[in-house]
């Protein structure tokens, strides 16, 4: 993904969609919440919304720094020499 800045926007319609800032495209995210969801939430749609967002973020980190280490494990071993 880009570095370019991203914005949380409620559409006002139970979804909240994550979007780069002045860019007409796709949004990057969109998070439907039903009915139900909506009278559960109470008003902080956007707010719960942020919060997914960002644990999926800070999942995906640790995910790739797994992944990296797994990868770096891979390389050591090719590179060891047994006598």
């Amino acid at each position: 993904m880009s570095t370019s800045l991203l914005e949380i926007v409620d559409l006002g319609d139970g979804e909240v969609v994550l979007q780069r800032v002045e860019d007409d495209s796709e949004p990057l995210l969109s998070i439907q919440f039903s009915d139900e969801a909506n009278a559960y939430l109470m008003g902080n749609n956007l707010e719960i919304a942020r919060v997914m967002i960002q644990a999926g973020i800070e999942a995906a980190a640790r995910l790739s720094e797994v992944n990296n280490l797994e990868v770096d494990t891979a390389d050591m071993s090719e590179r060891r020499t047994l006598h």
